[in-house]
Parts: C-alpha cells; sequence; structure tokens
C-alpha cells in the first residue's frame, strides 16, 4: 500500500510541475531571462557604435557613482547621476504622500456612499486608465503651459501680471505623477475601506474619541493592507518613471528611466545603462523590503 502511495503523490506531484511549466516559462524567459541579460550586460565593455564588447569590465558600475575627471585624472563622486538618483527617490517619495493624502479621503468617500452609487464614483476614478499615458500627460501640459488654462485664468482675474513657469519644473512632474498614479492609491484605499466595519467607527465616537483618534486609532490600523499596497503600487513605477519626467521636466530635469535610456540611446553605454537599471532594482527592493517590514512589525495602536 505505501508503493502505491508513493506512485500517486509521484503522479500527482509530476502533474502539478505540467501544469505549472507554462507559467514557470514565461517567468524565466519574460521576467528573469531579460534581467540576466541586464545583469551579464554591466559587466561587460561597451562598443564604439552601441552595443557591448564580450571583454569583462567593471567600469560600468564604477561610472555608476564615480567619474574620474578629464584632466586631472583625480577620482570622484558622480555628483550628475547622484542629483538624478536624489531627484527621482525625492520625487517619487513625495508623489506616494501626496497620492496618500489626496487619495485616502476619496477612498474613503466612495466607501460611505449608497451602495447603488459606488460604482459610479469607481468609474470616475477608473476612466482616465482608458487614455493613453502620453494624451494624459500632455492634458496636463495644456494646464500649466505659459500659455495655458491656468494662467490664462490668473492673468484675466489680475492674480499675476506675467505668467508663472510652471512647466519643466520638479513641480510640473510632481504634479503629472501624482495625476497619473492616484489611481493606482484610489483602488486598493476603496478596495480595504469597503471591508471595514463602520460600527468600530461609531464605536469610537461613542467612546468620546475625537475625529483624529478615531482616524489615527480605528480607521487607519483596519485598512493598512490598502494603504501599502497603494504605497508600492504608485512608488514602484514613480521611481522608474520615463514618460512623464520627459515631457514635463523638458529633458532639464532627468529621473533614473530618463538617464537609462539616454545611454542606451545617444550614450551608445549599454553597460552602464544596464548597471543604472540594476542599480534601480536594487533600490525599489531595498525600498519595498523596508517598507513592508517596517509595517509589518510596527504595533497596532492601541484605542
Amino acid at each position: 500500500m505505501s508503493d502505491l502511495a508513493s506512485a500517486a503523490d509521484a503522479r500527482a506531484s509530476r502533474r502539478r510541475w505540467l501544469l505549472l511549466a507554462p507559467a514557470l516559462a514565461i517567468l524565466v524567459f519574460a521576467a528573469a531571462g531579460p534581467l540576466l541579460i541586464t545583469l551579464v550586460y554591466s559587466f561587460l565593455t561597451p562598443g564604439d557604435y552601441g552595443g557591448v564588447e564580450y571583454q569583462f569590465s567593471w567600469q560600468a558600475w564604477f561610472n555608476v557613482f564615480a567619474e574620474r575627471d578629464i584632466f586631472d585624472d583625480t577620482l570622484g563622486w558622480s555628483d550628475a547621476h547622484l542629483s538624478i538618483f536624489w531627484r527621482s527617490v525625492k520625487l517619487s517619495l513625495l508623489t506616494t504622500l501626496l497620492c496618500l493624502f489626496f487619495g485616502f479621503p476619496t477612498a474613503y468617500f466612495i466607501a460611505t456612499r449608497p451602495k447603488k452609487q459606488r460604482d459610479l464614483w469607481m468609474l470616475l476614478i477608473i476612466i482616465p486608465f482608458w487614455t493613453n499615458l502620453l494624451i494624459r500627460t500632455f492634458a496636463i501640459v495644456e494646464l500649466i503651459r505659459a500659455e495655458g488654462t491656468v494662467n490664462t485664468l490668473l492673468l484675466w482675474l489680475g492674480v499675476i501680471d506675467t505668467p508663472i513657469q510652471m512647466l519643466y519644473t520638479e513641480f510640473s512632474i510632481l504634479l503629472g505623477m501624482v495625476y497619473v498614479y492616484i489611481p493606482l492609491m484610489v483602488l486598493p484605499l476603496y478596495a480595504s475601506m469597503e471591508r471595514l466595519d463602520f460600527s468600530l467607527v461609531e464605536a469610537g465616537y461613542d467612546l468620546y474619541a475625537t475625529r483624529f483618534q478615531v482616524l489615527r486609532r480605528v480607521i487607519l490600523p483596519l485598512v493598512k493592507p490598502g494603504v501599502i499596497a497603494g504605497s508600492i503600487l504608485v512608488f514602484v513605477p514613480s521611481l522608474g518613471a520615463y514618460v512623464t519626467p520627459r515631457v514635463m521636466g523638458g529633458g532639464n530635469q532627468l529621473m533614473i528611466g530618463n538617464l537609462i535610456e539616454l545611454q542606451f540611446g545617444q550614450g551608445r553605454n549599454w553597460p552602464l545603462g544596464a548597471a543604472l537599471s540594476i542599480t534601480l532594482l536594487a533600490i525599489v527592493m531595498i525600498a519595498l523590503l523596508a517598507y513592508v517590514r517596517a509595517a509589518g512589525t510596527e504595533e497596532p495602536h492601541r484605542a
């Protein structure tokens, strides 16, 4: 009987692996494969006209954070790369915080509407996803450019005498990314709040808690999974954003995604672009692990 049971378990195991084979193949060839190629490229020598030469070199990784002076060959930090990394992390964090700041009350408002109205409000949140990202970005450009809607209205009201330069600044990039990614914050927050037992909120008020205390000690701990999921969904694409910084930054306010594209394109330094890509991946992984670990070990607030 034991031999028969072992044979049956072996057949079941082989059947499970056969069923998993297509998904595993996709993961290997469509996800792990390109990452492995990028990692290998980062340790090679750049070709004269793009591409790579299959000669091992640490130069690409050296150039990520350091550089040598072209005149006296002294070693120093790569200020341009470091400033781009700092700008990318800073704008991504600000985008996440602003999306949470505006997305939380939006999700709470929708979750507290009658059931017949929730679908309509969620439809209004999802509608921007039906439009191409580039078109949405140019819509923001039209609003904040020198001759755009905002400046025209302010000039007509007499609030300003000359147009305000909002486009091609860090502010414009931040505004564009908040507009693009805020639905990614609202959706997981709404999913958590929809399952929230609002009788607990009423109990908090019955115990003479203030609105802030109810928010901090009752609502936030219960919807924390939605906050974590929304923050991850916003922070990760913001850090690697390319289209919005390119259009709204005008090439003057580069982020990591733009720098990587520049190395694979005009710079023709594929190993450096690959090293920057792996560095971006490492930053994302470290940030996610730190955030999830901090959120998971945080003790719930006591009422």
